[in-house]
Parts: structure tokens; C-alpha cells; sequence
């Protein structure tokens, strides 16, 4: 079975511990990279090397090049001193899933009441496979889940049992409230005071105005940032065609609508939401990851780590 396979929400609902889901992600993303699965999330840039037959072009510093003419490729270190705290919103956006799982499946509070697997599913198996790999390489790994503000922290820890601890915090967790990522950011700033890599998960379904002031004080502080948004795929498609009620889940009036009367305008609004949180990321240096939640886990991870490496390249 290929990786993209096993990787599949509808397979990743069959494994009710998230212990084995996170592994299998973990698995997946490896076997298809080709190289070493701790280069990792947290990697710096050490120094330069003449350019050798077998390696790969991607790692040619093409900058050197144009100032000597000549070929040297990058190499990295693990940077053992960058803690990674994983954020996750659980707030009540996050439970809207339109992915059938069977009755019976594992999953968390979000998908256990409506058999969906939901923006909170994906968002926990990213999550959870992120420690994972972090754990392996010898990092300090913390998790806060937040919506008003952070309601759940697991410490940064790289001892044996972290995981589990990051595990259980997020096979618990209820899905509620309003997401106000300014002041749970502000929150986790008052609490880690050393440089440290931080990967957001959240549907990002929020005033983009909010999101660029939180992402500047991370960056003001000194540390690394990359953001994952997770979305249904009926939030990118918008492939309705029965006309029906359609009522927020973070409050605010329900409204009767016919889909395909508004859709193109939705669709537009949208792209230019997910295009601003993009923006707002790079504005900073950071990185921004989009996941359709019905589509394999896999593909996004890796993602993650090829662009970390790149990310590491540009402030070398």
C-alpha cells in the first residue's frame, strides 16, 4: 500500500490511539523523502561546501554562485537549542467536517458526535506526527490548544514520556468557543522567552488584521513561525446545490441561501482569505501550509520539511 493511501483520513480514523496514528503518519512521510527524516523542522544553516557529483541542485547556493562563479552547496546542522511549541485551535470552527467515517472509528471529541472527520481530526494527526518527528531528533517539544485563550499546555519536554503527555491532551480536548489567536499568542509569549520554532494549526477562519498582528509579535520576539491551515473541502470547493440554512458555528445570524447563487463570490472571498493568510506569513519570513482535510496527511508533512530546509536557507 502506498503511502498516500495509508496516509487517508479514512484510513487515519481507523486508529483509535493516536499513538499509532501519529507513527504511521510518520512512516508514510518518511518512506516517500528519499533522505534523512530528522533533517527536520528544526534545522539551521552551518556553512558552505564546494559543490560534488550526486549532490542535489537544490542545495546549490545560486547567490554564491552569481557572485564567483562558482558551485558550493549548503549545509545544515540540527539546532539543538530551538524548542518547537505546536499550537492547535480547538475552537468550535474546527468541528465542521463533511468526510464520512464509520461508526466505531477513533477520533476526538469533534468527530465522535458527528461520525465526520473533522478540521480538529486533521488538525490533531498533523499535530500529533509533528511531535512525533520533533521527539526523534532530540527537540524539546510543547503543545497549547487555544480558542478565547489557551485552555490546555503541555510543556516543552524532550523526555521519553512528552509525547503521550501531547498525545492524550489531544485525543481529550472538547471543540468550542471563538478562536482569538492575538491574545492566546500573547499568552504563550509570556511563557516561552527563549528563541523557539512555532507551528499554528488553525483553519485561520478570522480577521486577517488579528492573525498579522500576532504573527509580528512572534517575529518581534525572535522566533520561527510556520502556519498550517486546515480546511474542509467543501470550504474550498463550495460544491453545494441544494438551497438550505447555513448558520456559523462561532455564533452570528443563520442565514437561507441557494448555493449556487452566491458561489462564485464565496469562492473568490476565499481564495483571497487563504492568499492573505499566505501573504501575512511570508511579510514575516514565515511559512504558510494549506491542508484539505480530505486528503492524505502525507503530502502536507512533507511539505513541512522541504520547506523548513528552505526556510533555514534563507536566513543562512
Amino acid at each position: 500500500m502506498r503511502a498516500e493511501q495509508y496516509l487517508a483520513p479514512e484510513t487515519l480514523a481507523q486508529l483509535a490511539p493516536f499513538e499509532l496514528r501519529a507513527r504511521m503518519i510518520v512512516e508514510g512521510v518518511m518512506s516517500g523523502m528519499h533522505r534523512s527524516p530528522y533533517q527536520g523542522l528544526a534545522v539551521e544553516f552551518a556553512e558552505h561546501r564546494q559543490y560534488a557529483p550526486g549532490d542535489g541542485i537544490r542545495q546549490i547556493d545560486w547567490k554564491v554562485f552569481a557572485r564567483t562563479d562558482k558551485l558550493y552547496v549548503k549545509r545544515y546542522v540540527q539546532e539543538t537549542n530551538l524548542d518547537v511549541m505546536v499550537l492547535v485551535d480547538r475552537s468550535a470552527s474546527m468541528r465542521f467536517g463533511t468526510l464520512e467515517v464509520k461508526k466505531g472509528w477513533g477520533g476526538t471529541d469533534a468527530s465522535r458526535g458527528t461520525g465526520k472527520w473533522t478540521k480538529f481530526d486533521h488538525a490533531t494527526a498533523t499535530a500529533a506526527a509533528m511531535a512525533y518527528m520533533c521527539l526523534q531528533q532530540g527537540d524539546r517539544v510543547g503543545l497549547g490548544l487555544f480558542d478565547e485563550e489557551v485552555r490546555t499546555q503541555v510543556k516543552r519536554s524532550s523526555q521519553r514520556d512528552q509525547w503521550r503527555a501531547i498525545v492524550g491532551a489531544l485525543s481529550g480536548e472538547p471543540v468550542a468557543g471563538r478562536a482569538q489567536i492575538g491574545r492566546s499568542i500573547d499568552q504563550m509569549l509570556a511563557r516561552v522567552t527563549n528563541r523557539a520554532l512555532f507551528v499554528v494549526v488553525s483553519d485561520f477562519l478570522m480577521p486577517v488584521d488579528e492573525l498579522r498582528s500576532a504573527v509580528a509579535r512572534l517575529a518581534h520576539r525572535g522566533h520561527d513561525l510556520v502556519l498550517v491551515q486546515t480546511l474542509d473541502r467543501q470550504e474550498l470547493r463550495f460544491d453545494l446545490d441544494a438551497p438550505g440554512r447555513f448558520e456559523g458555528l462561532e455564533g452570528g445570524e443563520a442565514i437561507e441561501t441557494d448555493p449556487r447563487a452566491v458561489r462564485e463570490a464565496y469562492l473568490a472571498l476565499m481564495r483571497e482569505h487563504v492568499e492573505s493568510v499566505d501573504r501575512v506569513a511570508r511579510s514575516f519570513g514565515a511559512d504558510a501550509l494549506v491542508c484539505d482535510t480530505h486528503e492524505s496527511v502525507g503530502p502536507v508533512m512533507a511539505a513541512l520539511l522541504d520547506r523548513r530546509m528552505s526556510f533555514s536557507g534563507r536566513r543562512g
